[in-house]
């Protein structure tokens, strides 16, 4: 652990990319296949491999009692060292005694972290972590603690993990990011480079890999310059979800990569009858199901024709978002909720079936194979079926209507030409729908990639997906609360930030977020804090503009919230390319 530490000392010490790559590929190297595995595993800010499901649930408040009682400093003293730092690993460093220290190795570190997972109760974990801590030295209790809390702060991203590993071990970057997209374990990757044996990686089901992204576009005209045979689907208004099915066992992930089969319970049935295992991309929408929905969607080739038209609706239609966010985090939904806001699974992309990972065939390849799992699913079982009602947890009332969800094929239509793509945007928008998706046919799918392959169209005011730097507290009634909200858009490794908005949340919002943000505070500078850029908004504005007053170089005219995007990481955010482009589209105008 002594070697770790001073590894993130180093990394920490030098903003160069190179130069951390080198740090960290030289210490992995020298340590034997099972150190590096955890050493790896360690430096991406992982307490346990992205795949496991285990967490510590150390909260902060027990890592300060522990620091506490091991300094044997007072509350003030504490509280001067949290005001200079912001950083409770940085805290330890700086009050723990420097007493001798046994020298654990990071597997060692490793195994006390599951027990302390394994064990019941606060008090429990307390003994186990008090112990770890009183046998480290200040500098290794730092990075302990940091591993603990998720974040580092050395400046190292699990993508610079990856290229140290593959530098260390002579395996290309390409072959260390599939097989850690397939396992989900930094650490097993590194066993596997080590050994020259990379290219046996094994999808592992029930880790979600990235989702690939889209690039907005202004008009048809815009978007056929990329590619002129496009493949053309509605933009729904709902969660990206990835299912995951095996065995009759099905887990659903947003886009942040956290499960959220709890907050779908009925949806389960309706994939589990899936053939075989497979991983689908897809949409989870509130959805209108007409009285009879008996027939299978069909793929819609016609783009233009009242067939396609009939096609595209006859299964229902989507509701709007709102409708959804109710059913958001929750880990209990009541048969209420499931009655009043029923869902969808509106699947539009497979990534793995038939025991093989399916990403890099082409767009069109992949349907093929995807149209006839979703029409050989069996009828879902209603709700109020005894059958169904071990599957969802919760037995049927009387005299309820039975509760059905549905896996949908997202149809699909053809387009060659901005008129043939105009009107399926107005008919998209007609059925309630916020655009389209436009894909080029012979797109392999990129987890994690944001480019000119997938793109999206949609028209009203313009909206960015923004990062929360700093908060404020607000002016009369919210005075109390936290309202006043400045964000920032992805600059390269950097968020920049492009303006500050407080109107668009509910009360109950607002409270929620306040209370989040006190307890992810980095700096407290009275009036105004800087905090852990985490939150993601989606925010409208009317115009950008030119302006000093930004790191970003751009000003938002009157910014508003339009919702949260707790189903988005910090890394989803929008970049300034696309602010930029915005800016230039705008000024064109």
């Amino acid at each position: 652990m002594r070697q770790l530490a001073q590894t993130c000392e180093a990394v920490a010490a030098t903003t160069k990319k190179l130069q951390k790559i080198a740090i960290v590929a030289d210490d992995l190297a020298q340590l034997p296949a099972a150190e590096a595995a955890a050493a790896a595993i360690f430096l991406s800010g992982r307490v346990f491999p992205a795949w496991e499901e285990m967490t510590l649930q150390v909260g902060g408040s027990t890592l300060w009692r522990v620091v506490a009682e091991l300094s044997g400093q007072s509350e003030s003293a504490l509280a001067t060292s949290y005001r200079k730092h912001g950083d409770l690993g940085a805290i330890a460093a700086e009050v723990l005694p420097d007493r001798p220290s046994s020298d654990l190795s990071v597997v060692a570190v490793a195994d006390i972290f599951r027990q302390i997972a394994a064990a019941r109760g606060a008090a429990a974990k307390t003994v186990l972590l008090k112990d770890l801590l009183s046998r480290v030295s200040p500098l290794q209790a730092k990075y302990i603690i940091k591993i603990i809390t998720g974040d580092l702060r050395i400046g190292l991203k699990e993508s610079l993990v990856e290229e140290s590993i593959a530098k260390a071990f002579g395996g290309t970057l390409a072959e260390v990011q599939r097989a850690n997209m397939l396992l989900g374990d930094l650490g097993e990757t590194v066993q596997l480079a080590a050994s020259g044996r990379l290219a046996e990686a094994k999808m592992r089901m029930f880790h979600p890999i990235g989702f690939m992204l889209a690039s907005p576009v202004e008009s048809p005209e815009q978007a056929l310059e990329y590619f002129t045979d496009a493949a053309v689907e509605d933009k729904y208004d709902g969660i990206r979800a990835q299912a995951h099915i095996s065995g009759g066992e099905v887990k659903l992930f947003s886009r942040t990569r956290d499960e959220i089969t709890a907050s779908f319970p009925e949806l389960l049935p309706a994939l589990a009858g899936l053939s075989g295992d497979a991983i689908l991309d897809g949409e989870i929408v509130a959805w209108q199901y007409p009285p009879n929905p008996s027939e299978a969607l069909p793929v819609v080739d016609e783009p233009l024709s009242e067939e396609g038209e009939q096609k595209a609706t006859r299964l229902g239609q989507a509701r709007p978002f709102t409708v959804l966010q109710q059913r958001l985090g929750r880990k209990k939904v009541s048969d209420k909720m499931l009655r009043e806001a029923p869902v969808a699974f509106i699947a539009f992309d497979v990534l793995y079936a038939g025991g093989q990972l399916l990403i890099d065939l082409p767009l069109t390849r992949r349907a093929e194979i995807l149209d006839p799992l979703l029409e050989n699913l069996p009828e879902p079982i209603a709700k109020s079926d005894t059958r169904a009602q071990s599957t969802l947890g919760f037995a049927a009332e009387q005299d309820s209507p039975a509760i059905v969800a549905r896996a949908i094929r997202a149809p699909v239509f053809r387009a060659s030409s901005p008129d043939q793509l105009e009107l399926l945007f107005a008919a998209a928008q007609a059925r309630g729908n916020e655009g389209l998706m436009i894909k080029d046919l012979n797109s392999s799918y990129l987890p994690g990639k944001r480019g000119k392959w997938w793109l999206k169209m949609k028209r009203e005011l313009a909206t960015l997906d923004v990062v929360v730097t700093a908060v404020e507290y607000g002016h009369g009634r919210r005075v109390s609360v936290l309202s006043d909200y400045t964000f920032a858009v992805q600059d390269g490794d950097r968020l920049v930030n492009i303006g500050k908005a407080y109107s668009g949340l509910t009360d109950a919002e607002i409270a929620e977020m306040t209370q989040w943000f006190l307890e992810h505070t980095i700096e407290d500078q009275g009036f105004r804090r800087t905090v852990e850029p985490k939150i993601v908004l989606e925010v409208a504005f009317n115009n950008m503009m030119k302006s000093d007053r930004h790191e970003s170089g751009y000003a938002l005219r009157f910014p508003r919230i339009v919702r949260l995007r707790p189903d988005k990481a910090a890394e989803d955010a929008d970049t300034i390319e696309t602010a930029r482009e915005i800016f230039e589209r705008q000024s064109k105008s």
